[in-house]
């Protein structure tokens, strides 16, 4: 990242909301995943979640983003609406760390994926969510080729930009 850059704590765009995924969203958080989890694999892909989480375990997880996010390594969020509904999470990698890192993948500076709840992608929240990182990276991220790698992505149907 360059020197001095610092990621921004939270984000809106439309009726979507994001803040840095922290230890105060671990209920909201838990309650999401579980509900999602074929909804996770079928649009997020990856090997995560395998399982429902239990609060202990993800609050690892949370601390874990949260020490990633202040040394700015990656960077994940807690979505929610504007009316507090907690809609999933988005997340920034560097490449290599969530999908393996390819000759074809070079070219790319950033990892880019994410995931709602049930409700959320009946909402639309889904489609949203994805035209905000969208505008987030460009405009707020110092990511110029960023990967979408999702197995579901809007309009495009498979990975990529």
């Amino acid at each position: 990242m360059p020197s001095g850059w610092t990621a921004p704590l939270r984000l809106s765009y439309g009726d979507i909301r994001i803040s840095a995924l922290a230890r105060e969203h671990l209920r909201d958080d838990v309650r999401g995943i579980n509900a999602s989890l074929e909804l996770i694999r079928r649009t997020r892909g990856g090997s995560w979640p395998t399982e429902p989480v239990t609060e202990e375990y993800n609050y690892v997880d949370l601390v874990w983003h949260e020490c990633e996010f202040r040394e700015n390594e990656s960077f994940g969020y807690a979505v929610y609406d504007d009316e507090d509904r907690y809609l999933g999470c988005c997340y920034l990698y560097p490449m290599g760390r969530r999908t393996p890192l390819t000759q074809d993948l070079l070219g790319y500076d950033v990892d880019v994926s994410w995931w709602v709840t049930p409700d959320a992608y009946r909402n639309g929240h889904y489609e949203t969510l994805y035209s905000a990182l969208g505008h987030w990276v460009a405009t707020e991220f110092p990511f110029s080729r960023p990967y979408y790698s999702n197995i579901e992505i809007p309009g495009k149907g498979g990975r990529g930009t």
